[in-house]
Order: C-alpha cells, then structure tokens, then sequence
C-alpha cells in the first residue's frame, strides 16, 4: 500500500460525512532498519485495542470485516520499509487511508462518531512548516519540511518537472544560419544565436511557467512558506517573474543538487525559523487584540457556543492537551466524559472541527506559547 502525505484536501475529507463507527489510530514510526522492524508489532497492537473497543458494541462478524484493511495493512512489508516519522490510519465502513507523517506522534486509537483529526491539524497548522522550490535551468523539485524534518515530496500533475515538459512544441530550437561560398561549393556554417541565446530565452519561460504551476498546485492549496534553492543567478529572475506572495525574501543560494536533504534543511530552516517565532507572536498578539475588544474568548463552553453559530474566525488549539468530551451535533452544548475512555472524542479536536466547518481557521501551537491555559483560545468576528 502506497504512503501518502497529509494535506489539506485530506483533512477536508476526513471532516466531511462518515458512517460511523470512525476508527482513528496514530503511532509513532521509525525511517531506518534495524528501529523500524518493532513498528508492524506496535501496529497490530493498537489495532487489538481498536478490536476490543469495538467488540463492547458490535458483533465479532462486523469487527472482524473492519478491521480486514488493518490487518491486511499489517502485512505489507513494502509498506513498513517506507514510514516516515508517524503514521495515522483512518478505516471505516467504505472508508480506509493511510498518511505518513513528518513528526511523531503518540500511540493513539480511537473509535467514535468521526474521526480524530487533531494531530493532523498539529501537522497542517503547525507553523514552523514550509517548503523548497528547488530549481534549476531545466528542471524542478519539491520539498516539504520542518525544523527536524524535509522530504521531497511529488509533484502535482499539473506541474512540469523539465524544461522539455514545460515548453513541449514552444521549446526554443538550436538555430543558424548557413552560407556557402567558396569556389568548390562548400558550405560554412555561420552560428547566430546558439545555446546562450536558447537559454535567454526558454529561461525565463520555463520559470513562468513552473511558479504559476506551483502557486496553484502547491502554495495555495497548502498555504506554506515557500523558499527559494537555485543558483544565484537564478533567484533575481525567478523573482522577478514570480507571482507567488508565499515566496519569501530570503532563498538558498546555491545550486541544490549539491546539498544532501540535511544540508538543505539546515539552510532552509535558518531562514524560516524567524518567519516561525513571528507568526507565533502574531497569532497571539492577534487573541490579546480580540479579548480587549470582548471579541476573544478562552472558555470551552463559550467558545463552543461561538463556533456552533460561526463566529469563531480563528481558534487556537493546545497541541499537546486533550479534553475529553464532545459537542451535541444539534446544540452547540458540551458534553464532558471521563478521561481515558478508548472511545472518547476529544473536545478540543471537535471545536476545531467545528470552526473549520464554518469557514475558520485553526493553528496547533506549542503549549508554552498559548495565550489561554483552557486548551483554547477563540477570536471572533463579531
């Protein structure tokens, strides 16, 4: 089974309509032989515990036929020689995915009404992510990352990878001109234009057309910084086409063919690391703003309330916090439960479920950077 990388149409999807029961199971995952051999076994016993919540509810029949895509998961070899860093699995009636993760996560299963999607939002909205453009004359590559971690990830069908791709017919052909002389009639070739002049030209095509591939397939759908590796040279150019407001200011200026993936973490993460420890201040800056406005709010049961009548515009969640409890579908209310309980919600996880829903937005942040010790914090539009 292929390893698939979160994003935000993901997310989009696993929020929309499931039938229930929803089984979400998270664990950590290891890259390299020999640490990950134990990952299969630490799956196949999370997916026993999935097995006895479920059996307190169902028959053994319909638990064994949900769980058959665990179990069949269980047995990929190929699949465990390519984990990253974690791994979430989502099954369900008519429903079964798989998403490698670029950070670790706690051993985690649940099984309730909808899936548990926090720790992917913590992966999403985290902001200290970014990506990489890596680009040269004649082709281009894509990396996703964090401070610990890049990835090169696929590029989407809508974005060439070479310069041949890009132009196709409109490629520039090598030309001259030719003139014969000479009594016995020979020709002498006469070169105007040639490879310079080539590149002169498909440069800054190719370039144009790459940004304007990955601000739509990539930048917008993601919402991510973006930086810039290429030569020097190229970086005035690329930026002087570009149109893509996620570019920032600083880029690496090297060719990165020449870097190995840690090499051009490293460099990456020196220059998004300010643009990290900013918009954490700004968000938090933003939640003081509302409060003294009345408009900021950090009481579950408020906050709850707002977001069932949509006027949460943006949520702050605790990343490492949970709250266990849910929200009444048709009220808005909370609904509090003992913790520990394997088929619990998490309240803070349906909240920004719920904002999400309404059109909000939602950022996982660090505990010791949160504005509110409730798990939340709410600004409002009105």
């Amino acid at each position: 089974m292929e390893m698939n990388l979160i994003t935000n149409d993901c997310l989009t999807e696993l929020l929309g309509g499931h039938q229930p029961p929803c089984l979400s199971l998270y664990q950590p995952t290891h890259r390299h032989h020999p640490e990950n051999q134990q990952d299969p076994i630490r799956f196949r016993n999370l997916v026993k515990e999935l097995e006895e919540s479920l059996l307190q509810n169902l028959p053994k029949p319909e638990v064994v036929a949900l769980l058959q895509p665990f179990e069949a998961l269980a047995q990929d070899h190929e699949f465990w020689n390519h984990t990253l860093d974690g791994l979430a699995v989502f099954g369900g009636p008519g429903t079964f995915r798989t998403f490698g993760l670029q950070r670790a996560v706690e051993p985690l299963v649940i099984v309730a009404e909808s899936y548990h999607t926090k720790p992917l939002r913590r992966f999403l909205q985290s902001t200290d992510r970014y990506q990489v453009l890596a680009l040269s004359r004649d082709h281009v590559r894509l990396f996703a990352g964090n401070r610990n971690t890049l990835d090169e990830v696929d590029l989407a069908p809508g974005v060439p990878r070479t310069l041949t791709e890009a132009l196709g017919e409109e490629l520039t052909e090598p030309h001259q001109t030719i003139a014969s002389y000479g009594s016995a009639g020979h020709a002498v070739s006469h070169g105007h234009g040639g490879q310079k002049d080539e590149s002169e030209i498909d440069t800054p095509r190719f370039f144009r057309a790459i940004d304007r591939a990955v601000l739509t397939h990539h930048s917008k759908p993601s919402g991510l910084p973006l930086i810039l590796a290429a030569l020097p040279e190229y970086h005035g150019l690329f930026r002087q086409i570009s149109h893509n407001s996620a570019l920032l200011s600083e880029g690496i200026k090297i060719d990165p063919e020449a870097l190995g993936l840690d090499q051009l973490r490293e460099r990456a993460w020196k220059i998004m690391e300010p643009e990290y420890q900013s918009r954490l201040a700004g968000l938090a800056e933003a939640f003081a703003v509302s409060k003294s406005k009345g408009i900021g709010l950090e009481d579950l049961a408020q906050v709850a309330e707002a977001a069932f009548a949509g006027r949460v515009a943006t949520l702050l969640v605790e990343a490492d916090r949970e709250v266990a409890g849910r929200i009444h579908a048709g009220s808005g209310n909370l609904h509090f439960e003992n913790a520990g309980q394997p088929q619990g919600d998490d309240l803070l996880d349906d909240l920004g479920e719920l904002v999400l829903k309404r059109g909000g937005r939602v950022f996982v942040l660090p505990s010791g950077r949160m504005p509110t010790d409730t798990g939340a914090a709410a600004s409002c539009r009105f």
